[in-house]
């Protein structure tokens, strides 16, 4: 028998239902509006004096107050929103990689000229490369885990670590497991680089210690808030390296989707691959494509710093949105079994990061 129609028996004197269909339709909506819901109470806890003086994110706040939710009244959520809330994971999750190209121009790349070029692509591919087979092959975690972890570490924090879930399809848990560590680390970082500086432990002059936030620090709110907290010279310069660490986001995003392909053609996991054929199908990351393009458009277009700023109100917005809805589909007991490896490797990357990141002020310096 036929499924029913989603549209049948749906009067155009109901505009609601009209515009969106079935009660199908209006379910997601109202998941949709959940997640907004939420988000705005992130947005609200972060005004918070105390959240401003961390330098905490909505974005953080919506994983852990959606994470909350979902272990504690996350089993009266009507099932039929989750439709919503994994919209709102996807999609709404591209949406807000696309525009985050707006942070960024290729004016960026020229004005720490090629030595710190050549710092962040060695920043990147280096510290991906330490954090994946020390996940993988020294904590024994899982493939999605690992590379996850490794992701977020080596490009920019948690908006790669969602990107990359985006690809992978890897279970919500493991991408709060992967924001969690980066956010931690991320977030020590931010506190003691500033206070090493101050001691004078590392007698380096500003536009150097800058490179340094940059090349390290795992976000790019990390790198702002460090940076700010010692002078303006050394924010700026610490946030283009970080733009040029950030930009390695789209080869890394194509380069998995032709990995991801092809583990689907031979039809195996990540961590058991077999021998059986599929038809391929190559995985393009399009939100990646028209996250450069984004790039070349605020290079080109130069648009008025009102319109920037409000498109990076609406993106991180949008970012809060997808952090929250992973955060209520996380839920402790598919946590469970993953123990402190985690951690392990997130404070192994973190000395890894500070040790090539000294090596790179040694040369530069």
């Amino acid at each position: 028998m036929d499924p029913p129609s989603l549209n049948k028996n749906i009067s155009p004197g109901n505009p609601t239902k009209f515009l969106f269909g079935s009660a199908r339709w209006l379910n997601t909506l109202h998941g949709i509006f959940f997640v907004s819901l939420f988000s705005l109470a992130s947005y609200h806890v972060a005004s918070f004096e105390s959240m401003k003086s961390l330098r905490i994110s909505p974005v953080i706040i919506g994983l852990i107050l959606g994470a909350i939710y979902a272990n504690s009244f996350g089993k009266d959520l009507p099932p039929e929103w989750m439709p919503g809330i994994g919209f709102c994971k996807d999609k709404i999750l591209n949406v807000a990689i696309i525009f985050y190209g707006v942070k960024l121009t290729f004016q960026d790349l020229f004005q720490v000229g090629l030595g710190g070029f050549l710092a962040s692509i060695f920043i990147v591919i280096s510290t991906f490369i330490v954090a994946f087979l020390l996940g993988k092959y020294f904590f024994k975690l899982d493939f999605e885990l690992s590379l996850l972890i490794a992701a977020g570490s080596s490009i920019c924090g948690s908006a790669a670590i969602l990107a990359t879930s985006s690809i992978l399809k890897s279970k919500s848990y493991k991408n709060s497991v992967a924001v969690a560590i980066t956010f931690l680390f991320g977030t020590a970082g931010m506190l003691l680089f500033p206070l090493v500086y101050r001691l004078g432990w590392l007698p380096i002059n500003e536009d150097i210690f800058g490179i340094l936030l940059g090349a390290t620090l795992p976000s790019v709110g990390n790198v702002a808030a460090a940076g700010a907290a010692i002078s303006e010279a050394v924010a700026q310069n610490a946030i283009i390296i970080k733009m040029i660490r950030v930009m390695m986001l789209v080869p890394f995003l194509l380069l998995l989707g032709v990995f991801a392909s092809k583990k689907k053609h031979t039809g195996g996991d990540y961590d058991r691959p077999m021998n059986v054929q599929r038809k391929s199908q190559v995985i393009i990351p399009w939100f990646a494509i028209l996250f450069m393009v984004t790039i070349a458009m605020n290079s080109w277009l130069q648009p008025p710093l009102e319109v920037v700023n409000a498109i990076n109100h609406g993106d991180k917005f949008c970012l809060t949105m997808a952090m929250t809805a992973l955060g209520l589909e996380t839920s402790s007991h598919k946590m469970q079994g993953v123990g402190l490896k985690p951690m392990y490797l997130g404070f192994g990357v973190s000395l890894w990061l500070v040790a090539a990141g000294l090596l790179i002020v040694h040369f530069i310096g």
